[in-house]
C-alpha cells in the first residue's frame, strides 16, 4: 500500500515523494537475518555505527551498519546529509524505510527514509537486543522472599536497604559485558540463580554456613556492576566506564558495603565479613579478585558465581551446536 503523506511525515520530518509508486511495506518486523533482495521494510533498528561520506559523484551519503538480535547488515542513503551520522548517534535505535539490495553477493539496505526514533515511538525492545528468558517481576519476588527469610536483622536490613537503592538497575542491566548473562536483565537472573544455589547450600552446610551472611553477600556481589559499565540507549553494555577500568565491581562494591554498613549501624565485623566476600567472590587474583576467599561463605559464594557463569556460557552455546558436533574453542571455558 501507499504510505499517506502523514507516515512519510512521521518518518522523516522532512517528508520524502514516492511519485504515485505503489509499495508493499512490512506491517510487521522483520529479522535482519530473514530479509532477501526484493523485500521493502520498515521498523526500527539499532545503528551500530555511521558516517556521513562523500561519492564519486560530489553528493553526500549515509554508510552505516544496523543490527537487531539476529545480526547485522550494511545500510546505505544515498544523497543524505543528515542528520542521522553523527558519531554520537551509535548504539541508538533508528527508524528506517528501506529496500534490501544484494552488492558483490551480499546483502546490504538501501535506505529512502531513516531518523532516530523518539520517545513517542513503540518498538519492541526484545526484537533487538537480548533479554533474559525470566518475568521479571516473579524472579524479583523470588529475590525479596529470600532475603525476607534471613534470621539474622542487620545482614536483612543491609540487603533490603542496599537492594532498594539499586532496585531499577538491578531489575534491568546486564550481568557482563560479553562472557555470560550479558542480555537485559541478566543481572536480576544471575543473582536469583545464585540465590537460590545459596539458599540450597546453606542448609547442605548449615553446620559451617551462616545462611544470612552468605545470602547478603551473594545479593550483594554485583550490584557495583551498574557503575563499572556505561551502557547504550536501550540498557546493553558498551563499555567499562572509568571508575570500571581503574576500580572495578569488586572494589566498589566493598566501598559502597563500608558506607552503607556504617550509615545503618551494622556491626563492623558483619560489615567486614561482607567486604571480604564482594573482594574474594571471582575466586583467584587471576580472575580479578582481589583477595583470595578466606572463610567458608566467601569460598563458597565463589564457586555459586562461577558456577552459574559457567552454566549460562553452556545454555547460551549448546543451542548452536549440531548433535554430535563440537564447538568452536570457548576460553571463558
Amino acid at each position: 500500500s501507499k504510505p499517506s503523506s502523514a507516515a512519510a511525515e512521521n518518518l522523516n520530518p522532512k517528508g520524502y515523494d514516492f511519485g504515485g509508486e505503489t509499495v508493499t511495506i512490512a506491517s510487521t518486523y522483520i529479522k535482519l537475518a530473514d530479509m532477501v533482495p526484493g523485500d521493502r521494510v520498515e521498523g526500527f533498528y539499532i545503528l551500530k555505527e555511521g558516517a556521513i561520506k562523500t561519492s564519486n559523484s560530489g553528493k553526500p551519503f549515509l554508510s552505516a551498519t544496523v543490527t537487531d538480535k539476529s545480526g547485522s547488515l550494511d545500510l546505505k542513503a544515498w544523497d543524505y546529509s543528515g542528520p542521522v551520522g553523527a558519531p554520537t548517534d551509535a548504539g541508538k535505535v533508528v527508524k528506517i524505510r528501506a529496500d534490501v539490495t544484494e552488492y558483490r553477493g551480499s546483502i546490504q539496505l538501501t535506505a529512502s527514509n531513516i531518523r532516530m526514533a523518539t520517545q513517542e515511538d513503540s518498538y519492541d525492545v526484545s526484537a533487538l537486543v537480548p533479554v533474559a528468558p525470566i518475568d521479571r517481576d516473579e524472579t524479583l519476588e523470588k529475590v525479596r522472599s529470600l532475603i525476607a527469610s534471613m534470621e539474622d536483622r542487620d545482614y536483612r536490613v543491609l540487603a533490603e536497604t542496599m537492594l532498594e537503592r539499586h532496585l531499577e538497575t538491578f531489575r534491568s542491566i546486564p550481568a557482563a559485558k560479553s562472557v555470560h548473562h550479558s542480555f537485559l536483565s541478566g543481572l536480576l537472573m544471575h543473582t536469583a540463580n545464585m540465590l537460590c544455589l545459596a539458599d540450597f547450600l546453606a542448609g547442605q552446610y548449615s553446620q559451617i554456613i551462616d545462611r544470612s551472611l552468605l545470602l547478603t553477600g551473594t545479593l550483594l556481589h554485583d550490584f557495583a556492576k551498574e557503575k563499572e559499565f556505561t551502557f547504550s540507549q536501550l540498557g546493553v553494555v558498551t563499555d567499562y566506564s572509568r571508575k570500571g577500568q581503574l576500580l572495578g565491581h569488586l572494589v566498589m562494591g566493598a566501598q559502597e558495603i563500608a558506607q552503607g554498613a556504617a550509615e545503618l549501624g551494622t556491626p563492623e565485623e558483619k560489615s567486614l565479613l561482607l567486604q571480604h566476600m564482594i573482594l574474594s567472590h571471582h575466586g583467584e587474583p587471576e580472575f580479578g579478585a582481589a583477595v583470595k576467599p578466606m572463610f567458608a561463605e566467601a569460598d563458597l559464594l565463589s564457586q555459586i558465581d562461577m558456577l552459574d557463569s559457567r552454566m549460562e556460557i553452556y545454555a547460551e552455546t549448546l543451542p548452536g551446536v549440531p548433535a554430535g558436533t563440537f564447538s568452536s574453542r570457548i576460553f571463558a571455558l
